[in-house]
């Protein structure tokens, strides 16, 4: 189990430092083309990774139309990750994005019908999260 744990802090290590660089080449450039570079780049790594390995996952005949939403949505994430990180910084959007996380996931549990004994302790989380964003921006503008 400690070797998910781990690879799952390593995951959060590579998106801030993701979020971070394409942060900067939204600066010299735009918020579209960091995500165009971001994702060109990512598919020749993975079209490299699929030739080395010769993994074939999937044929696309079997594939539902409403899968490639997930694509779409990650782009759109990666966009808006590059316009806002240099206007707020990478901690408050790293906060921000985990907030919009925690408050969808735990929305999308409850509409599923996934009820979890931790419930509230998942609402108070969310509410001591954005209780400091607030506390931050008050600080911010005071």
């Amino acid at each position: 189990m400690s070797i998910y744990i781990f690879i799952a802090l390593l995951n959060g290590i590579c998106i801030v430092i993701s979020r971070t660089l394409n942060g900067k080449l939204a600066q010299q450039h735009n918020a579209f083309y960091s995500s165009l570079i971001n994702h060109f780049v990512g598919f020749l790594f993975l079209t490299i990774m699929v030739l080395i390995f010769k993994i074939y996952l999937f044929n696309f005949n079997e594939i539902p139309l409403v899968a490639f939403i997930g694509g779409i949505i990650g782009a759109f994430f990666v966009i808006i990750n590059s316009y806002v990180l240099p206007l707020l910084g990478v901690m408050l959007t790293s906060i921000l994005a985990i907030c919009g996380q925690m408050i969808s996931s735990l929305v999308i549990d409850l509409v599923n019908g996934a009820h979890s004994q931790n419930v509230y302790l998942q609402l108070i989380g969310v509410v001591l999260i954005i209780g400091g964003v607030s506390i931050h921006f008050i600080r911010r503008t005071n």
